[in-house]
């Protein structure tokens, strides 16, 4: 059965599963909606599962979906490096580079990628440390690190550093199934504002948020604060509030195996834009510059 499956219809559905609209997803591969459509339907039948529940608004992941989008990932990502390698000089490079991560970084998008650089350059070593943002920044800015990944959103004067975004990644509503919220087409800030609301506070969550929500002259109705990224799941898919986080972090259910809905809001809210950064004088060594090289095409920037 799946040896009828083509790339095409990989590529369809992750453009679909990444945009969450089909029609956005038709946009953004130059082909009509049906042709999206009819890719989606066709992987369905051949998969034997529904791989995205539909909304008014838009589609998400289901479950099986979510699983299959991983390996859609993989399959898309491994052609897309094969085609690639000519501009690269694999097995051909020795050393270190020294990485800071923040927790989102690590956590949601650097292992799979830190796995394919090492398939490529089996004898670059990464020495990666985990930091907060402040601490990236001062230590990129003194050499002790050659390169950073953070949420560039939250970084302030860009222009002290090299830098380069490797992915803006769109923030969504989160709420449990069967939500009121979850029944208007495209809810508004001020929609989400008269319901119990929760704030995640790692990774400078809390200032990213109320930014946005003060720049629409509005305040959430914050009911709890966690740092907990798997506490703040449990509590939005049992229904104790909302929440609004980027695609980088969803994950459609709780560790209860409860389902958690996402959908776009009606307002314009930045998207959460995660980069690299680096001494903007500084030369850096061979290895950290296959590093940023290979994260910049890996990434599709």
């Amino acid at each position: 059965m799946s040896k009828d499956i083509t790339l095409r219809q990989l590529r369809y559905f992750a453009a679909a599963a990444r945009t969450g609209r089909l029609s956005m997803a038709a946009t953004d591969e130059h082909v009509s909606q049906s042709a999206i459509t009819n890719a989606v339907l066709a992987l369905e039948a051949q998969l034997g599962v529904r791989l995205f529940d539909r909304h008014p608004h838009g589609v998400t992941l289901t479950p099986e979906g979510h699983r299959f989008h991983q390996r859609t990932r993989e399959v898309l990502d491994t052609l897309g490096d094969a085609l690639r390698e000519p501009g690269f000089q694999r097995y051909a490079l020795r050393g270190s580079v020294r990485i800071a991560a923040s927790y989102t970084v690590l956590g949601y998008f650097l292992p799979d990628l830190l796995a394919r650089f090492r398939r490529r350059y089996p004898d670059v070593v990464l020495e990666l440390v985990d930091m907060d943002r402040p601490a990236i920044e001062a230590a990129v800015a003194s050499g002790e690190m050659e390169l950073g990944l953070a949420l560039l959103s939250n970084l302030d004067k860009r222009e002290r550093f090299g830098h380069h975004v490797l992915v803006k990644s769109r923030r969504q509503l989160w709420a449990a199934s069967g939500h009121p919220l979850l029944e208007l087409p495209a809810p508004a800030l001020a929609d989400i504002a008269r319901h119990p609301y929760i704030l995640l506070e790692m990774d400078e969550g809390e200032r990213s948020t109320l930014g946005y929500w003060q720049a629409h002259g509005l305040q959430p109705d914050i009911a709890f604060r966690t740092r907990s990224m798997e506490a703040l799941r449990g509590l939005v898919a049992h229904g104790f509030g909302v929440t609004m986080l980027s695609d980088m972090v969803y994950r459609p259910w709780s560790l209860e195996g409860r389902k958690i809905e996402a959908v776009p809001v009606a307002d314009a809210v930045p998207a959460m834009e995660m980069g690299l950064l680096w001494h903007p004088r500084a030369a850096l060594a061979k290895p950290a510059d296959a590093f940023r090289q290979f994260m910049i095409y890996a990434c599709g920037t």
